[in-house]
């Protein structure tokens, strides 16, 4: 699943080329993914200028003139394209800009969505109402994060999955936090102590840094909206790296957790 680092890969992406266009042309090419496209997605968006894109969570934001953003998931394997050759079977939504370059969403396995939401009120969204701050945001601190855990008795690593403590962080990202801090992930969260989660919040930021940097993480599906892979798979530190050797002298293990494979070093990580 495309994660923070991949979301905002591609929202950079898409900016590139939508920021301040107008758009000429939309087509669904389907009912649904996940959920049935607005029904007013087309009408909407037609001849609208995009004003901005961003991001939050796992979610990109396109916002129009017209006082909507279309808000979009990318689900399990979702990618957008950038004017492709040909328009592909997966192609589920195309969007024409008034300079003629067409963009596609792609989603093969159609876990994603898109959702047209009032921009003034995108705080009240409903996925976003509950959301904990951005982790790559000043909000997001070691203060924030020890009165969030505090008492938990639940993992770490499944606390900072949950959308409510810190907004965005998905599997693969946590994994290597973790590691990067020191802290096994199957300690309770409100035992993780100050030193630990001092050096936590600047791991998690490190982390996500570097691959958006990097473009991301392909796995299989991922691409950014260029056509172009993501990179920082190759300096993943733990994750999928079961057996391999850490340069601390131990070994990487892999449990689940959640019904997720955790990867960590059970010699460096206390």
């Amino acid at each position: 699943m495309p994660e923070l680092p991949e979301v905002e890969t591609t929202v950079r992406g898409l900016a590139r080329v939508l920021q301040g266009e107008r758009i000429a042309r939309v087509m669904v090419n389907r009912a649904d993914l996940r959920r049935p496209f607005p029904p007013d997605l087309v009408q909407v968006l037609t001849g609208a200028h995009v004003t901005a894109l961003a991001r939050r969570a796992k979610y990109g934001l396109i916002h129009t003139d017209r006082a909507m953003t279309m808000v979009f998931h990318l689900g399990m394997s979702g990618r957008w394209r950038i004017d492709p050759k040909a328009i592909e079977k997966h192609d589920h939504l195309v969007i024409e800009t008034g300079a003629g370059l067409r963009l596609a969403l792609n989603d093969a396995r159609r876990f994603g969505s898109v959702d047209l939401v009032e921009t003034s009120a995108l705080e009240s969204f409903g996925p976003f109402a509950v959301m904990g701050p951005e982790p790559l945001g000043d909000a997001f601190t070691p203060a924030h994060i020890k009165a969030a855990l505090a008492g938990r008795t639940a993992p770490i690593k499944q606390m900072l999955l949950d959308q409510r403590i810190v907004a965005g962080l998905g599997n693969i990202y946590v994994c290597e936090a973790l590691y990067r801090a020191r802290i096994r992930p199957d300690k309770a969260a409100g035992r993780i102590s100050k030193p630990a989660l001092e050096r936590l919040v600047p791991a998690i930021k490190q982390v996500l840094t570097e691959s958006i940097a990097a473009g991301g993480s392909t796995i299989r599906d991922y691409a950014q909206p260029s056509g172009e892979l993501g990179y920082f798979a190759a300096s993943w530190s733990v994750y999928g790296r079961e057996g391999e050797p850490c340069p601390c002298g131990g070994k990487v293990a892999r449990f689940v957790q959640g019904g997720r494979s955790t990867f960590w070093c059970p010699a460096c990580q206390k």
